[in-house]
Formats: structure tokens, C-alpha cells, sequence
């Protein structure tokens, strides 16, 4: 499965369950929440304030 910035946090926790404790140490405490969920991962790492790119790369490295 090719993880991409356009997937949402439900679509990549779903494919990837291991992608938890990345998006956990980035900052992204909400996980369960439903807003969270629909949210792609590029959203959610604008909303935190998060460099999407090297999120991406420690995501791609799972």
C-alpha cells in the first residue's frame, strides 16, 4: 500500500495500524477523534503545524 499525503488518518490507521505511534510522537494526540479521521494527512499536519513532508517520510519508512 502506497500511503499518500491525500489519505485520510481513518484510511492510513485502518491500511496501517503501525502509522499510530508516528502520528502520535508528531504531535497528533486525536486519533480516535471523528473530525481526525476524515482529515487527510496533509490537513491534519497543517493544523498541527507539522512539516507534512517529513511526516511523510517517517510514514513511508514503516
Amino acid at each position: 500500500m502506497e500511503i499518500t499525503k491525500e489519505m485520510t488518518i481513518g484510511e492510513l490507521l485502518q491500511a496501517a495500524p503501525e502509522a499510530a505511534p508516528v502520528l502520535l510522537g508528531a504531535g497528533m494526540h486525536c486519533l480516535g477523534c471523528p473530525a481526525s479521521q476524515g482529515e487527510s494527512i496533509e490537513e491534519a499536519a497543517m493544523v498541527h503545524g507539522i512539516d507534512v513532508d517529513a511526516l511523510m517520510d517517517q510514514l513511508k519508512a514503516l
